[in-house]
């Protein structure tokens, strides 16, 4: 029954945006800057204060950032896992999953309404980290850093990104007298930025070649082993941790299935602002949702 609901929740704003592309090419590009720039920000300021805070959402937002680190330095070691994810998008595809957009929707179909500041603990920590590290991994030389410090310009990066605006606009509204209405206020925004944000997913789905991608070998090649990590190996590596620091049963739920999301969108708005690999980054995000519905409730059994 879970899975019936979290399918009526995805299913139909995958194909809403699927068909959008079909007539409108090209409109989620228009649509991606405004939601960096604004939706995001908005819609985790509206999810954590309907939530409210408390020491275990930055339990999760540290669990994020381990399982991550974990994930990413075992890629950088390993010299054939390094030869399979020769890329910067295969490289944060492989670690950083469309939580916000997908993982909460996951969280608030199959888990207690408990679980959703676990879940949102991991996304804060997962946006912090992918809107810090991508633009750097996307930097087109390090000529673009003369001038200006490492240290200067990952603050520059940390205080503009999506989920620090969203965590400082949440803090500051938490301490005003009209913090109950003002969430009252955003729970509307938000669900529409969640709605918008799967509908550029299903919109990357209808500009897709898939025919075309799936009989290419070296396509195959190419992103397969991202899509192993993503959906089976980094999941299992977070129920490991889980199970390491004995975390409580709901947290390790949630953060497992946050953990087994599909590729996050953020890794093609960012390769698509650099301008570099965007096709990649496209087709891994489209492909890790579409198996992602079949793997997901699997890990949803699994737990």
């Amino acid at each position: 029954m879970l899975i019936l609901q979290l399918f009526s929740q995805l299913l139909p704003l995958l194909a809403a945006g699927y068909l959008t592309a079909r007539f409108k090419p090209g409109l989620s590009s228009h649509i991606a800057p405004l939601l960096i720039n604004f939706g995001i920000p908005i819609s985790l300021m509206g999810l954590l204060l309907k939530s409210g805070f408390d020491w275990m959402l930055f339990q999760a937002l540290a669990m994020a950032c381990l399982a991550i680190g974990s994930l990413i330095a075992v890629i950088r070691i390993s010299p054939n896992l390094r030869s399979h994810i020769g890329t910067r998008s295969l490289l944060l595809g492989s670690a950083f999953g469309n939580t916000g957009y997908f993982g909460i929707p996951v969280s608030v179909a199959l888990l207690p309404s408990e679980a959703l500041n676990f879940s949102i603990g991991y996304d804060l920590g997962a946006t912090l980290i992918v809107w810090s590290l991508g633009p750097i991994l996307f930097t087109k030389s390090s000529s673009e850093l003369k001038g200006i410090s490492a240290w200067k310009y990952l603050l520059a990066l940390l205080t503009s990104s999506p989920a620090s605006k969203g965590l400082i606009g949440a803090v500051l509204i938490q301490l005003t007298p009209w913090s109950h209405q003002i969430t009252a206020a955003l729970s509307f925004p938000s669900q529409v930025v969640i709605t918008l944000a799967l509908m550029i997913v299903g919109m990357r789905l209808g500009q897709l070649d898939f025919i075309g991608n799936l009989s290419c070998i070296n396509f195959r090649t190419l992103v397969k082993p991202s899509l192993l990590l993503k959906l089976v190996i980094f999941p299992a590596l977070m129920l490991a941790l889980s199970m390491v620091f004995s975390l409580p049963t709901l947290m390790c739920k949630a953060l497992v299935l946050q953990a087994a999301t599909p590729t996050a969108i953020s890794v093609f708005l960012l390769a698509e602002a650099s301008g570099q690999e965007q096709e990649i980054a496209a087709s891994l995000v489209a492909f890790s949702t579409l198996i992602a519905l079949f793997t997901v409730p699997i890990w949803f059994f699994i737990l």
